[in-house]
């Protein structure tokens, strides 16, 4: 189809992609730097679990002065007490989660595993209440996966609760800093056809 017949969100489209096809050095650059910080965060999970602790517990920290405020700026709704309740909560989890990073990281961990375990129960109910579809044994097998990962997260306490966030974070950064460079290349491949 002739460009001067294209429809007009086509052609949008298209000098949109181009554009983007253009800058592929940018996405290469973030994949690779992505992929740096996933490898160093690998090569120490127990900092990086220790650096995550703390952040959550700062965040925390800080939703909860928010709430503190904004129950005193509220003062005669009926759920003041609630509020400031809620709110001293929160700043005291996050400040005791700052001061004892490790047993922070621990409980935190000890969330995730049940988590985990709550998902997998669900996927696992899921799975034998539609036995007639033909993926509901992957479906089980997931669930149970889930469930023994997360027990198996539980019965390492606490040694595990040192390593689990930084892992994890550590493989987001991987298969993220992946993805991006994978699509960086990818574009300028498809600059390179374009072209031609």
């Amino acid at each position: 189809m002739p460009a001067d017949t294209m429809p007009a969100n086509t052609a949008t489209s298209a000098v949109a992609d181009d554009q983007i096809a253009r800058k592929w050095q940018w996405f290469v650059a973030l994949g690779i730097v992505l992929i740096v910080l996933g490898v160093a965060a690998w090569l120490d999970v127990v900092s990086v679990t220790l650096a995550t602790t703390i952040v959550v517990g700062a965040m925390l920290l800080a939703g909860g002065v928010f709430q503190i405020i904004h129950a005193f700026m509220t003062r005669g709704w009926r759920g003041f007490v609630f509020g400031l309740l809620s709110g001293l909560l929160y700043a005291a989890g996050g400040l005791l989660i700052m001061r004892e990073p490790v047993h922070g990281a621990v409980v935190l961990t000890l969330i995730l595993a049940a988590l985990i375990v709550a998902g997998g129960v669900v996927r696992v109910v899921l799975a034998l209440r539609h036995r007639a579809l033909r993926a509901w044994p992957l479906i089980l097998v997931s669930g149970v996966a889930s469930v023994v990962v997360g027990f198996l997260l539980y019965t390492n306490l606490p040694w595990s609760g040192l390593w689990v966030l930084g892992t994890l974070i550590a493989i987001e950064l991987l298969v993220q800093g992946g993805g991006w460079l994978y699509f960086g290349i990818a574009l300028r491949f498809a600059g390179r056809s374009a072209a031609r």
